[in-house]
C-alpha cells in the first residue's frame, strides 16, 4: 500500500497548511529545484540538482523540520 503525501512528507504538509508554500522547478529567478516561502519571502532553497524529485522533496522535508521549530 502506498503512503499518502501527508504521511510521507508531514513537515511539508504542515508548512503549506500553516506557514507558507513551496515551489518546485527552476525559473528565471532561481536555479534551485525546490524552495519554501512565506509572506516574508524565501525561507529555504534547495540545491540546483537532485537525482530525483523524491530526493528533492526529502531534502525539503528535513529542512522544514528545522524551520518549523523556529516559527513555532
Amino acid at each position: 500500500m502506498t503512503n499518502s503525501f501527508d504521511e510521507t512528507y508531514p513537515n511539508i504538509t504542515y508548512w503549506v497548511r500553516t506557514f507558507g508554500w513551496i515551489e518546485v522547478g527552476q525559473d528565471e529567478y532561481s536555479t534551485s529545484v525546490i524552495r519554501a516561502l512565506n509572506e516574508g519571502g524565501l525561507v529555504w532553497e534547495g540545491d540546483d540538482n537532485y537525482p530525483s524529485l523524491d530526493e528533492a522533496m526529502q531534502a525539503l522535508e528535513a529542512a522544514l523540520a528545522e524551520c518549523i521549530k523556529e516559527f513555532e
